[in-house]
């Protein structure tokens, strides 16, 4: 979903989602990154949800060598890139619309040795779930994929389908609104909740969850 273009001189904070590229310096290397504000709006900027959950996962916070991973709402695709330089077999995956940007920044942070564990798939929430294999992934990663309602369901059901009770599900996001609130008692009641982490500077929190059997059978 595009939003409209603002003025820079009227918002200076919105400025650097018009910049064409921003560089990030995660796993020992440079990240540069391409954003297209003007032809696909919210997608193809870096959201500080994004850049916290890097920083979260360059921690180590969770175990990415050697584990199958998928990012939810790629965007711009750094969150998966990062992923992919921590270890991971990595794929990241959005709409159709925004494939051909997203391969992009895959091309142009992945180097050839890894360009195998790293894959751009198209997943629309909730629909044609069947082309990927269920409860198949060690990790499960988005970054500002809770904003809008009428996506909350099938975001759900996704979640369900690739996880297993042995998947690690970390969603980092502000939680701006009530119906925010809501989304986390939706995914409480098939899910482990926990909040991991709080940065306070840029109100982003990162949640963990991790489904169980008795959750599950709910």
């Amino acid at each position: 979903m595009a939003l409209l273009p603002y003025d820079n001189a009227m918002i200076p904070e919105l400025r650097k989602f018009h910049e064409a590229s921003a560089t990030f310096q995660f796993a020992n290397r440079d990240i540069v990154i391409r954003q297209d504000w003007k032809q696909l709006g919210v997608a193809a900027v870096v959201w500080d949800a994004a850049v916290i959950l890097c920083t979260f996962l360059e921690l180590g916070a969770v175990q990415l060598q050697d584990r199958t991973v998928i990012e939810l709402g790629a965007g711009t695709g750094l969150v998966g890139i990062v992923a992919a330089h921590l270890g991971a077999d990595v794929t990241v995956t959005d709409r159709e619309v925004t494939l051909q940007f997203l391969e992009s920044n895959v091309q142009d942070n992945i180097s050839d040795d890894l360009r195998s564990r790293v894959r751009v798939k198209e997943l629309t929430w909730g629909v044609n779930l069947s082309k990927f294999e269920p409860a198949s992934y060690d990790v499960i990663l988005g970054a500002d994929v809770v904003y809008l309602e009428e996506t909350f369901p099938a975001l759900l059901e996704t979640l369900k389908y690739l996880s297993s009770e042995w998947t690690t599900i970390l969603l980092s996001c502000r939680i701006r609104y009530e119906r925010d609130h809501n989304f986390l008692k939706m995914l409480g009641s098939h899910f482990a909740v926990e909040r991991v982490h709080y940065d306070s500077k840029r109100d982003v929190h990162i949640y963990k969850a991790q489904k169980t059997k008795l959750k599950d059978e709910l």
